[in-house]
């Protein structure tokens, strides 16, 4: 970190959350409920958004920019004291390398449930849905290896979920044909267990399960994210404590009326603290405006 900070110091730090756009929201309220009195600053980089379509560079170099400013801090804000990233496509992508680059901050990233959906089918036809840039990444194709040898793992891309979040509801019937058009190669393969390998999904969750059926059991990985984060904090003795209740900063690179919308209709804030961040020109930093 670029200042020394004493323990109590760093225990009131907050914890950084990002993702490309609002789908980490399914992560954060997770981690708020179960850390209610820790602070924390989410970044939605909405002027990148879409992240599934970039390349494996692209995410890397946007992930660097963003790990910057959380170490940083700004304004009033101390640098963060562990950042979660809270997207499974960034994660496939930049995980290993942010720890790699910057080995003085703790990362959590988010990885698709592929354990708990081959621990619970009875099928043995299990399905993952999630952005393409998480099916090429190293990262999928190790969770597979280890956790689903002998089973039938059927993957579908599902870009035009992440773009059906980041417009926002209320959802007609056109989104629900839309949501069970695209599912339907899963549903005909008589899959079980279906992996949702993106933040951005659990929002859609009633269209999903429509879509599905009663009988395909859906799997949010976001409440394990935050139990995994507890744990990283309680280890590095990190936890700030229950003085008092925490605060969210919410960062958007993009729109902030419309960010201010997408807050009001998945997360029913009325007046959350919200601030704007600009991309350098080369899009190698971020600041403030």
């Amino acid at each position: 970190m670029t200042t020394q900070y004493t323990s109590a110091q760093f225990r009131h730090s907050p914890i950084a959350v990002t993702d490309s756009g609002v789908g980490g929201f399914s992560v954060l309220r997770e981690l708020q409920q179960l850390m209610p009195h820790e602070d924390f600053v989410y970044l939605a980089d909405q002027w990148h958004v879409p992240y599934g379509p970039r390349t494996m560079q692209q995410i890397q170099y946007f992930e660097e920019g963003i790990t910057r400013i959380f170490l940083n801090g700004f304004e009033q804000i101390p640098p963060a004291k562990l950042i979660v990233i809270a997207c499974n496509t960034a994660s496939a992508a930049a995980l290993h390398h942010v720890r790699a680059t910057f080995p003085q901050i703790k990362f959590v990233g988010t990885e698709p449930a592929i354990k708990p959906a081959a621990e619970r089918t009875r099928s043995n036809h299990i399905g993952v849905i999630a952005t393409a840039a998480t099916f090429q990444g190293e990262l999928y194709a190790s969770l597979i290896d280890r956790f689903a040898q002998g089973l039938h793992v059927h993957k579908r891309a599902c870009p035009e979920f992440v773009m059906l979040v980041e417009r926002g509801g209320p959802y007609d019937e056109a989104d629900q044909q839309q949501v069970t058009d695209i599912l339907a190669p899963l549903k005909a393969a008589g899959i079980d267990e279906l992996v949702l390998g993106c933040t951005h999904f659990p929002f859609l969750m009633p269209l999903i399960q429509t879509a599905m059926g009663a009988g395909v059991e859906i799997i949010d990985p976001s409440p394990a994210i935050a139990k995994q984060t507890a744990r990283v904090l309680k280890e590095a003795d990190a936890e700030r404590g229950r003085d008092m209740p925490g605060h969210t900063l919410y960062l958007t690179s993009g729109d902030e009326v419309h960010f201010r919308n997408q807050l009001e209709a998945l997360l029913g804030l009325k007046n959350p603290d919200v601030r704007v961040v600009k991309w350098t020109a080369d899009d190698e930093s971020l600041v403030m405006t």
